[in-house]
């Protein structure tokens, strides 16, 4: 059965679910693999912001805020940086803006 649930899909799309899986080193079931290469939250934040960006060569427009690139950002429901970890996984989105435009509200 095809799943599009960003959590319950075959390969999941869910960032928060992804950064958690990054730092705990935790699969779904919860169980801990190779837990030497855990990394740190704040690696995890790069890896799927600026990284990214920079792989898709769109660093010089995005992954980061700062003057003359696009203002998107999304308003997180907790902090990532201090929350227990295992919360990571249940973060939601409270807001997300695009260009300066609320496209999503919560």
């Amino acid at each position: 059965m095809i799943k599009f649930d960003s959590i319950e899909a075959i390969n999941p799309f869910n960032p928060f679910f992804g950064i958690w899986m990054a730092v705990s080193r935790k699969t779904a079931d919860g169980t801990v693999y190779n837990p030497e290469q855990k990394i740190s939250r704040q690696q995890a934040l790069e890896m799927w912001t600026v990284n990214a960006a920079f792989v898709s060569f769109d660093e010089d427009i995005k992954g980061s805020l700062e003057p003359g690139k696009y203002a998107d950002f999304a308003i997180i429901d907790r902090d990532i940086l201090t929350c227990p970890e295992d919360e990571i996984r249940d973060i939601k989105v409270v807001e997300t803006v695009l260009g300066g435009n609320t496209v999503f509200k919560n």
